[in-house]
Order: C-alpha cells, then sequence, then structure tokens
C-alpha cells in the first residue's frame, strides 16, 4: 500500500480526531466538577445542531447569528438540565446520576425524532467541498477547521481555569467535599460545567452536522468522545486533545488498510477495541490522576 496514501489517511485522521476531541472536551468539564462521565453528550452535540438548524432554516438568520444564538440557548439548555434533572440527586451514589444522563440521551434523541423527523438534514456553514492541498496531500478543509476549532476551545479552556471563577471549578475538581466545607457554591460550579459542556457541545454539533448532516445519527459521536475522554483520562482536557489526535490517526489508518480486506465497517471496531482495552489495562487513561476509578 501507497506510504504517501497512509500518510494522507493518518493526517485527515488526526484531524478528525481533534473533532472527537470537542466532545470529549464536553464529558471533561462535567466529569471535572461532579466525577460523573456525562453519557448524554451525544444528544447534546445533536441538539445543538437542531438548534442552529431552527435558528438559520427556521427563523431566517444569517449563520453568523444562528451560531452564536444556538450556543446561549445550549448554555440555557445545560443550566436547565443540572437545576432540574441533576441537583436533586446530588449526594446520591454515582450509578444514579449516570443513569439519569443516560435517560436524558434516550429522552433528548426521542424528542428529536419525533419533532424533526428521521431525514438527513444538510447544515451549510461556508465550508468548501474542495481539498486543501499541503504539499503532496490532500485535507478535508471540514476537517481543518474542526480541528481548528477544537484548539481554539481548548486555549479558551486553559485561559479560564486560570481566572477566579476556573479556579473554583479547579478545587471542585480537586475535592468536593473540601470546596462545600470552605463555603464554594459547588452546585454553581457543577451548573457551569454543564453549560460549558453544551457550548462545546453545539460546536460539534455544527461541525460534524456540516459533513455528514444533521440526524440522529450525530449521537452516535457519543462513541467516540467517551473513547475520547477515557483514553486521555476523564478529569484531563490536554489528554482529550493528544487522544483525539492519537484515536483518529490510529482509526484512519487502520481502516484504510482494513476495511478493504474485510468489506468495510471497521472503524466502530478499533474504537471500540481502544475503550475496551483502555478501562481494562490504564482505566485512568494516559494523563488523568490515578484515583479515577473504572467505569
Amino acid at each position: 500500500m501507497d506510504l504517501m496514501y497512509l500518510l494522507e489517511l493518518g493526517v485527515n485522521g488526526a484531524l478528525s480526531g481533534l473533532m472527537y476531541s470537542l466532545v470529549a472536551m464536553g464529558i471533561v468539564l462535567i466529569y471535572k466538577s461532579s466525577s460523573v462521565p456525562n453519557l448524554a453528550q451525544g444528544a447534546l452535540t445533536m441538539i445543538g445542531a437542531y438548534v442552529v438548524l431552527a435558528f438559520a432554516n427556521g427563523a431566517g438568520l444569517p449563520m453568523w447569528a444562528a451560531i452564536p444564538l444556538a450556543m446561549l440557548t445550549m448554555m440555557g439548555l445545560g443550566l436547565g438540565i443540572e437545576r432540574v434533572a441533576l441537583r436533586r440527586l446530588a449526594g446520591r451514589p454515582i450509578v444514579m446520576i449516570l443513569m439519569m444522563t443516560l435517560g436524558l440521551d434516550i429522552f433528548l434523541r426521542a424528542v428529536t425524532l419525533v419533532i424533526g423527523g428521521g431525514t438527513a438534514r444538510p447544515l451549510k456553514i461556508g465550508i468548501s467541498d474542495d481539498p486543501l492541498f499541503l504539499g503532496p496531500l490532500l485535507l478535508n478543509r471540514a476537517y481543518v477547521a474542526g480541528a481548528a476549532v477544537a484548539l481554539l476551545l481548548f486555549g479558551v479552556f486553559v485561559l479560564f481555569f486560570r481566572t477566579r471563577r476556573g479556579v473554583v471549578l479547579r478545587a471542585i475538581a480537586d475535592d468536593y467535599m473540601a470546596s462545600w466545607s470552605v463555603g464554594i457554591s459547588v452546585e454553581r460550579g457543577v451548573a457551569l460545567s454543564w453549560a460549558l459542556s453544551s457550548l462545546v457541545a453545539t460546536a460539534a454539533g455544527v461541525l460534524w452536522g456540516s459533513i455528514q448532516g444533521v440526524d440522529q445519527s450525530l449521537s452516535l459521536l457519543l462513541l467516540k468522545g467517551i473513547t475520547v475522554a477515557v483514553l486521555g483520562g476523564m478529569d484531563s482536557l490536554g489528554g482529550a486533545i493528544l487522544a483525539g489526535i492519537g484515536l483518529g490517526a490510529f482509526e484512519a489508518v487502520n481502516s484504510g488498510i482494513l476495511d478493504p480486506m474485510l468489506g468495510g465497517g471497521t472503524r466502530e471496531l478499533v474504537v471500540a477495541l481502544v475503550l475496551i482495552l483502555t478501562i481494562m489495562i490504564r482505566p485512568h487513561g494516559l494523563f488523568g490522576r490515578h484515583d479515577i476509578e473504572r467505569l
């Protein structure tokens, strides 16, 4: 097999992996404040894309206005979910909160199926379909744009966690009970993490929706997102970025080799194997704290 072809697969895979990191960052943000993996992150990603479509197609707004409004709307939704569904479960066993996020995922997917139907809808955000030439390599422009957004948001979060509000979230992540005992509003911190996670979900939904259309399949990005989060470390934003690059490249190259031999469909198999092996061999991930429990 041509080495240049594999290199091209790997580079495009790494770029798409950074887009997986957008989903993973949302999972990490909530885990850092509540120690619970959010199984509704895929559904939030899908909802974010539908909200953008509602503002753009339904209200007739230009995309530059529809996307920020959708982000604000989704932040409000995240705050509402935390306040109505999750805050009352504070102090309960983590498995109950985990099941609540699973229930939210099922509920949100059912709502969009009833309202929006199952037909994929195109989402045009102004990214050309023409490839981007980098020397002999052909790069997907949408992947390049998505990777840039992921790195930009990562930089924003790095700066945010140096602010006063960010330090509060870091304190909650380090010791939930100690933060409570010194007067830090843990509830507000968790609510903020849900709002930020929903904002990131909207960005992921818009970018992936522009590539594959907006439908129920966007919620399946949860598998890629949770795999990246577990591989990088459930409490590490930097780990989510690096793991996304690695998983994306590994997935693309392996599918390029295995698909012709097995007839296709190996991408999900590779991702699932990475998730299973990571939990078995290194449950805290590559960059996570060693006190993280097995999921």
